[in-house]
């Protein structure tokens, strides 16, 4: 259910987002009566939304939904919420004759349903029906309509009488009712539960507690995304998060302020729409409810509240009575009152303020200036005379006294004093706000510019500092040594964050400008020896050992530590082992948070290329170890990149359940690193090819392919090219996989990258031999047996060893080929060559195994099969069959649909059947081959590439299979998860 969208305001109708348990929870609650459903949360929280989409679920079921309202009325009506609700039944109820006599009682209280009603019961007489034959009548009622739901909302403003009978009919629940109540809990009487009294299901009864809790970050996004669409960018979406605090009421007001201020032509700017957001007003409906409590206080208590809203923190006792004004008893009085009333929030450790901010703001803004002022004064006063003092907070309230000069002195301070306690964030604002000053001193811009460079180079939201950056580099009031640093963090951001190798030419720029620090110029040496591209990696040493002579002239720590950490990365590269034990030798602690920062660096450079190698099981540990430790510094991109890594080494691993979600998670939550995005379309697009979803494998390598081309690390390269190449060689468009896979071939060539290549070498070979130039194969063979040579690198060798397969399969064709009718030594060196390659093959198979990559291991022992098919059908037969459990057990569809073809087609490993079994209206095992290829999303064209079937005959399955399942193609992944769950208990029942 969608909010109705006023016309032309774009954006008014919003999506259900997140709450999918709590969703599943109501729902089944509604559909197996008698249920009791308590949904507790705060205004705004979204109760009465999650109400409405049960309710549609269950009247989509056949469920009978009526729903009362209370209200916050001085003088309630009894029963009101109950006989709101009651009005709507008159469709739904049966005959009079099948009413219970009882609910005769109603017919004052229901006048349109009066005829509708049996006679009123003689014994209650001409007055009123009394409260205990009026609780029998609505449950008589409730009773006579069969299965129904009863929605009372907002029950924290329920009235006495019917709070009773609620009470009395969930202890005595008819067989079809579920009674579903909502209500805030700081609302309620105090000390008084939801109805009134404890209350504890009868037996037979069931239902649920349910407290809603904010949305998180990502879920607000799904919903500004469904308002706004490609709009709703990460950024928008952090101050959406940001105001509302996770409230989709405040969240979906904002949303629709900026539809409403600017209109549906002039949402185009994301900076623009959250610029918008951050000076609109407070949502009305918020506004008034807080407005509403503030006027029932007390002086005092007025008093604390107006002190809260002016320190914007939760504060204590001593400093809310030093900024009020009050002595301790008054301000403790006052203090609880506003607690009573839910105007302020208990947190941790005895601290006080506003739920959320967007509340603390309505109570700032109510406060005159003067006041304002006056307070804003004492905070200066009170925070000033403690130690140490949180200067973060005075500079605040300095700004807010409008005294800038004085502000500028304490925001640096604070920054700084802010970076000294890990507080990148606050740091960042203040600094930004700093360098937004057009009268700040130059030497005070260049250390503001220089802290939030230093901020920005372990940060992930780096695009606004980026754009920060570049307009201060082009300050000519800028010393020319802090131009230098900033063009050299820039440069980093550029190349490392942004994944664009074209950073690394300001990196080269700001030697010029650092020459009067010769550690930083180190440093930029040190980064600049990381880019591997065009010819560069020809002079990585030359640029570290550079930077070793500059820093034997200029000791500095931090740096060193950095050139360590290249090393350790080129040792890796190299597949040198002695890089394990100088890895241990790391500090993992320091006083120093760069040096920990580079261990983390070096951890997670060394991890990854161990993926590369193929020591996985040696990556997972490196990579676990600079999570962890790039969470404990706060280095979120290191945790980012080491997260990614580890979910590629799942992928490799075949853990493959939940792995798309994992990985768009990571998407979500870093979505300005282009790490994150690539990596994610990588390891997406070879799960969709393994899957037979070509069309998104197809997509997926595409979005990658821009981050191959710009990236520095060959890898990078190798990665983006293999994946589509091997799809379009399946396709057999193997002209095209060539000219694709040129560019990454000439970048491994180029950086002797051979200990690297496992994934890009067997489909280049494969890809040569399909255009028909086996020198070619040969010679890059030969190159990558050259360059592992004293290397360790499982992972390569492993696919050196199928390469060399593929060549002596081709070798034997040829041969047979070529010596047709030339007698038995032909066919002798045909079987040679398919035994050797057979052989081949299964070493790779077995060292995929031991490295732990369960998929490389069976295309290798397809590979072995297919070779051996011509001369030991017996052996192959088993060899193919072995390869199509394995990828049926990985969920790889159409590798194991391309094995069954090639038994069929060789004529291996057939059993021979009396004839077609009938599957009646179960599915077959080919319709459930296709059912999971389309609730996976693929389309028939797609699914018939994988199977190996002709689009009309998938035609036909997906038409079986729907008929058969009862549903439409978008609800098939439910309905096939459904009929496995089913077959599932049946084999586990008590039968089996």
């Amino acid at each position: 259910m969608n909010r109705p969208a006023e016309p032309g305001a774009p954006g008014a109708g919003f999506d259900f987002v997140g709450r999918q348990p709590e969703l599943a929870r109501l729902t089944e609650a509604m559909l197996r009566p008698p249920a009791v459903v308590l949904v507790e949360g705060e205004a705004g929280l979204g109760k009465s939304r999650l109400v409405a989409e049960a309710a549609a679920g269950a009247a989509a079921a056949g469920r009978r939904v009526l729903t009362g309202f209370c209200h916050p009325l001085r003088e309630p009506l009894a029963f009101g919420p109950v006989v709101d609700a009651l009005r709507a039944v008159g469709p739904l109820l049966p005959p009079s004759d099948r009413i219970p006599a009882s609910a005769g009682a109603l017919r004052p209280l229901l006048p349109d349903l009066a005829d509708r009603l049996p006679p009123h019961p003689a014994s209650a007489g001409d007055g009123p029906p009394g409260r205990h034959l009026l609780v029998q009548a609505v449950r008589a009622l409730l009773g006579a309509l069969g299965e129904v739901v009863l929605v009372i909302e907002d029950l924290h403003w329920v009235d006495d009488a019917t709070r009773e009978l609620l009470l009395l009919l969930a202890r005595d629940m008819p067989p079809g009712l579920a009674l579903v109540l909502t209500y805030r809990a700081e609302d309620l009487p105090p000390d008084t539960p939801a109805l009134g009294a404890a209350y504890r299901r009868p037996a037979g009864v069931g239902g649920a507690l349910i407290r809603l809790n904010p949305l998180a970050e990502a879920e607000v996004h799904d919903l500004a995304r469904a308002a706004l669409g490609p709009r709703a960018t990460p950024a928008l979406t952090r101050v959406l998060f940001d105001r509302s605090e996770g409230l989709p009421l405040v969240a979906e007001e904002d949303l629709i302020t900026l539809c409403e201020q600017r209109g549906g032509s002039g949402l185009t700017d994301a900076a623009d729409l959250a610029a918008d957001l951050e000076h609109s007003e407070v949502p009305r409906g918020l506004r008034d409810a807080v407005t509403e409590r503030l006027a029932g206080l007390s002086a005092d208590a007025s008093a604390v509240a107006a002190a809260a809203a002016v320190l914007g923190v939760p504060a204590g006792e001593e400093l809310l009575a030093a900024v009020s004004g009050l002595d301790l008893q008054a301000t403790a009085d006052g203090l609880t009152e506003a607690l009573r009333a839910a105007v302020l929030h208990e947190n941790p450790m005895a601290r006080y303020g506003f739920r959320h901010v967007l509340a603390q703001q309505v109570a700032y803004r109510r406060l005159p200036g003067p006041q304002r002022t006056a307070l804003h004064r004492r905070a200066v006063e009170a925070l000033g005379a403690r130690e140490p003092r949180p200067l973060v907070q005075i500079a605040h309230h300095t700004l807010a006294l409008g005294d800038r000069a004085a502000w500028q002195e304490v925001a640096e301070a604070a920054a700084d004093q802010a970076v000294a306690l890990g507080d990148s964030g606050s740091a960042g604002v203040l600094l930004h706000r700093l360098l937004d000053e057009p009268d700040l001193d130059p030497s005070r811009r260049g250390r503001a510019a220089l802290a939030l460079a230093r901020i920005a180079a372990n940060g992930v939201d780096s695009a606004a500092s980026a754009a920060t950056l570049t307009a201060i580099i082009a300050d000519p009031r800028l010393p020319v040594a802090d131009r230098g640093e900033i063009r050299l963090t820039l440069g980093i951001l550029t190349a490392i964050h942004g994944g664009d190798r074209a950073g690394f030419a300001g990196i080269e720029e700001s030697l010029d400008d650092l020459e009067e620090r010769p550690a930083r110029a180190a440093r930029a040496m040190v980064a600049l020896a990381m880019n591997e591209r065009e010819g560069a990696s020809e002079r990585a040493r030359e640029w570290l050992e550079r930077a070793e002579r500059t820093l034997a002239a200029d000791p500095d720590e931090e740096v060193a530590a950095a050139l360590r950490a290249t090393r350790l990365t080129f040792l890796a590269r190299e597949g040198d082992p002695a890089v394990w034990a100088l890895l241990d030798e790391l500090p993992r602690r320091s006083e120093q948070a760069e040096i920990v920062r580079q261990t983390t660096r070096a951890l997670f450079n060394v991890g990854e290329i161990a993926v590369e190698l193929g020591h996985d099981r040696r990556a997972a540990r490196l990579l676990e170890e600079s999570r962890r430790l790039a969470r404990q510094a706060a280095i979120p991109y290191l945790e980012c990149y080491s997260r990614i890594a580890l979910a590629r080494l799942d992928g490799l691993a075949g853990r493959w359940e939940g792995l798309e979600e994992r990985v768009a998670a990571l998407g979500a939550e870093f979505p300005d690193l282009a790490m994150a995005s690539a990596e994610q379309a990588l390891l997406l697009g070879r799960l969709a090819v393994a899957r037979g979803r070509l069309a998104v494998a197809r997509q997926r390598f595409a979005e990658a392919r821009p981050y191959g081309e710009r990236e520095s690390q060959v890898t990078a390269a190798m990665r983006a090219a293999a994946g589509p190449a091997a799809l379009q060689l399946a396709e057999g468009d193997s002209a095209q996989a060539a000219a694709t896979l040129a560019p990454a071939l000439s970048a491994l060539r180029r950086a002797g990258a051979w200990p690297r290549a496992a994934e890009l070498l067997p489909v280049a070979v494969e890809v040569l031999l399909a255009e028909g130039d086996r020198p070619a194969a040969v010679e890059l063979v030969g190159q990558a047996e050259a360059g592992l040579e004293g290397r360790e690198a499982p992972a390569a060798v492993a696919a050196l060893a199928f390469a060399r397969g593929l060549l002596l399969a081709d070798g034997a064709r040829a041969g047979d080929r070529d010596g047709a009718g030339d007698g038995d030594g032909a066919g002798d060196g045909e079987r040679a060559g398919e035994a050797g390659a057979a052989e081949e093959f299964t070493r790779s198979r077995d060292l995929w195994r031991e490295i732990g990559r369960p998929y490389e291991a069976a295309r290798a022992e397809e590979r072995a099969g297919t070779a051996l098919a011509e001369h030991d059908r017996t052996a192959a037969g088993e060899r193919i069959a072995a390869a199509e459990q394995a990828y049926l057990a990985l969920g790889a569809a159409s590798d194991a649909a391309r094995c069954q073809r090639l038994r069929r087609d060789l004529g291996l490993g057939r059993a021979a059947s009396p004839g077609r079994r009938g599957y009646g209206e179960k599915l077959s095992p080919r319709e459930r081959q296709v059912a999971a290829l389309a609730a996976q999303g693929a389309a028939n064209q797609d699914i018939a590439r994988a199977l190996f079937l002709s689009p009309r005959t998938v035609e036909h399955h997906v038409a079986s299979v729907l008929r058969k399942l009862g549903v439409g193609r978008s609800e098939l992944r439910e309905a096939l998860a459904a009929a496995d769950g089913d077959t599932t208990a049946a084999r586990t029942g008590p039968d089996a």
